[in-house]
């Protein structure tokens, strides 16, 4: 083939055919990632050229080396080649090699690269920085190094300026290093070279104009705003190119998390993005979410590096550390395997939920033709704020398991209001996915500054209407008297039910229990899962529990669409009760 001319063709077919055919040890992702690229070679809506991708790996190769670190043998490598790894050189080949055909419109205008750490992708960022500045030059190259804080994005623009020194060509260049400003810039004579480190700041970077811009750690974003600026800043430009570089988080609501969903559902097939590039490695997980966390080859899948700046052994003798301190254990799965965890102040095993919803999947006009007794619940507190009822019910003998026994199944139903008004201040500031919720479904704007009693209530009407046979809903009347006389006067029968964690606790642990046990569906409700991921809870006497928001009253995260299915579920057992019959429910029978 006419590619193999170029020194780094056969190097990156080489590494892509041994994830492909499974001589190398890869995850799904990188599986996914490479079969992309052969079949993007096939494509012909697109041209594939090595040039670009050969000039930045040479420049990369031939003027960069090591700052630091020690090969596996000891051997410093401080003042070495700095040499990229088949993998990085993948990239280069995917990011460069494809253009729209008959132009040279590069095909990929963002990126998307999960690595977990020490796998050199601080370094690695920084030489394809300058690389890009010098294939960009004649276009006037403006390259952004942003970091969540300045000093993560100062190490991949510290790397550039010490093999500048290296070079001996700090001197034609304009280096300003100071409180104020880190930044290289120059005139190439046929172009020039402009590269700033930054700390994502959208309040300050509204001016901001380029053409490559590199999000650092975009895990410890705390909005997509951070990314966004960023982003907006390289309108100007055709050849454009935004990369998000990061290693997993705990933050399982962050724009980094939904980020990965939505890279993955591009590799999947079940999104289409063509102008994204996707580069994930990680450990692979079951169908639990679990992962084989002291096995040599789920390391080998997550690290790129394995074996150059990843020692086989310390792996293992971290992950059988890990297995004894859960706090470590989520640090190793996380920063080591790339997979994201919750964080520890977070009560539930979200994928305990997952697990169980994925299973079933009845639409509300199917849930209408069961045979199920709904309860209501409504969470009034702050309704210039997220607002949330919803429904519970249990559809008996639902299925026989493996044993022969029949399951009931518990089906919560939720929907949120949210002021239109703030919903763009609160999304961008709080990182609430209120866009997505709205275009999911699960979630109404609300035209006016706060929500109206008359919405919920409406929903109410609405979902009974529909078939749902309502016996009671449960709130705090305290924060509604409206409410109150509105439901009564829409003939249904609505119970005070006051914010005390002992009446709560009955309800808490039926959803626990059912998820854990693979008998609960929420109709696939990702605001509902948002909010089971916020809640913190204190287990208390008699196995009475009570819960709060991971991050206490004063906090940015929302648990009201969880509360309201809450309520719901102890209007239930209230009910049970006085049929003798609660006991046994509760046993999850």
């Amino acid at each position: 083939m006419k590619y193999y001319k170029y020194k780094n063709y056969p190097i990156v077919m080489d590494y892509v055919n041994s994830i492909v055919n499974g001589t190398k040890a890869a995850c799904k992702e990188s599986k996914q990632a490479c079969n992309r690229f052969l079949s993007d070679l096939e494509n012909t809506e697109y041209e594939f050229s090595c040039k670009e991708a050969e000039f930045v790996i040479q420049i990369i190769e031939k003027t960069f080396v090591h700052d630091q670190g020690e090969k596996l043998d000891g051997t410093p490598l401080r003042g070495e080649p700095f040499l990229l790894e088949p993998w990085q050189k993948f990239i280069v080949y995917n990011l460069l090699g494809f253009f729209t055909k008959g132009t040279s419109i590069r095909r990929f205008k963002e990126a998307f690269i999960f690595i977990p750490r020490k796998n050199g992708k601080t370094r690695f960022i920084g030489a394809l920085s300058w690389a890009l500045g010098l294939l960009g030059r004649k276009s006037g190259s403006k390259i952004y190094i942003v970091g969540a804080a300045l000093e993560q994005s100062l190490q991949s623009w510290n790397f550039i300026n010490f093999n500048l020194a290296q070079m001996g060509e700090k001197d034609n260049f304009r280096i300003l290093d100071n409180n104020q400003e880190h930044s290289i810039s120059g005139d190439l004579g046929d172009g020039s070279i402009y590269i700033k480190a930054l700390a994502a700041n959208p309040d300050r970077q509204d001016s901001l104009n380029c053409n490559v811009g590199i999000a650092d750690e975009v895990h410890a974003y705390k909005s997509p705003k951070q990314y966004n600026i960023i982003k907006e800043a390289m309108k100007a430009y055709t050849n454009k190119l935004m990369v998000g570089i990061t290693t997993a988080g705990d933050n399982m609501n962050s724009f980094c998390y939904n980020r990965l969903k939505y890279c993955q559902k591009i590799l999947d097939k079940t999104a289409t993005d063509e102008s994204y590039f996707v580069f994930i490695t990680k450990a692979d997980e079951d169908e639990k979410g679990n992962v084989d966390y002291t096995n040599p080859v789920e390391h080998e899948k997550a690290n790129p590096n394995y074996g150059v700046t990843i020692r086989p052994e310390d792996m293992i003798s971290e992950s059988y550390q890990a297995q004894n301190d859960p706090q470590q254990r989520k640090d190793f799965l996380s920063k080591e395997l790339n997979i994201y965890t919750a964080a520890m102040k977070a009560y539930f095993n979200i994928d305990e939920f997952r697990n169980s919803d994925k299973k079933y999947n009845w639409t509300l006009e199917e849930l209408t033709k069961l045979p199920i007794e709904w309860y209501g619940g409504a969470d009034l507190s702050k309704l210039h704020d997220l607002t949330a009822a919803a429904l519970y019910g249990t559809y008996h003998n639902a299925y026989k398991d493996e044993d022969g026994n029949m399951r009931d199944i518990d089906i919560i139903i939720t929907h949120a209001w949210f002021p239109v008004v703030m919903a763009h201040i609160k999304a961008e500031e709080d990182n609430i996915p209120l866009f997505g919720w709205l275009d999911d479904g699960h979630l109404t704007m609300c035209n006016t500054p706060t929500v109206n009693y008359s919405d919920i209530i409406n929903w109410f009407i609405d979902m009974r209407s529909k078939g749902f046979n309502i016996k009671q809903v449960g709130f705090d009347r305290k924060f509604g008297q409206e409410f109150y006389l509105g439901m009564k006067k829409a003939k249904f029968r609505i119970v005070d039910e006051p914010q005390l964690y002992i009446n709560k606790s009955q309800g808490f642990r039926r959803i626990e229990k059912k998820a854990k046990d693979g008998d609960l569906y929420y109709l696939h409700s990702q605001a509902y899962e948002y909010c089971l991921q916020n809640v913190r809870a204190i287990e208390k006497t008699d196995d009475m529990i009570q819960y709060e928001k991971v991050d206490g009253d004063g906090g940015t995260q929302r648990i009201d669409l969880f509360d309201a299915s809450v309520f719901a579920a102890v209007r239930k057992i209230k009910s049970l009760e006085k049929s003798g019959t609660a006991s046994k429910w509760l046993g999850g029978e």
